[in-house]
């Protein structure tokens, strides 16, 4: 899986970094994501990328639907809505809803 950096609002800037490049250390925002490095690249970083890797596949930010999803992102989207420690484990059928091991005990029990 690829490092990926995320940062929030700066104290005092309007900018937001959402992806940060893997390469470079300037902590620039990524602009590219290379599907076989499995890495994150600025506009700078990306030329010398492409320089050395001819064969790889980099996706700018029109094709952000082919990078991978953040870890924050995804362990918000894991995350129980009913108990928020927990984490999504399983599908109960009958109430066509995604819950965690808690709420499928005390919600999702037939007697």
């Amino acid at each position: 899986m690829a490092d990926l950096s995320m940062s929030s609002l700066a104290i005092g800037s309007d900018e937001v970094k959402d992806f940060i490049c893997s390469s470079c250390k300037e902590q620039a925002n990524a602009d590219f994501y290379c599907n076989t490095c499995l890495k994150l690249y600025c506009g700078k970083c990306i030329q010398l990328h492409d320089k050395w890797f001819k064969k790889h596949s980099a996706y700018g930010r029109n094709d952000m639907n082919k990078w991978p999803v953040s870890k924050q992102v995804e362990e918000f989207l894991l995350k129980c809505e009913a108990n928020k420690d927990d984490k999504i484990e399983m599908l109960c059928d009958d109430h066509s809803q995604l819950c965690c091991t808690k709420c499928a005990f005390n919600d999702h029990r037939y007697f």
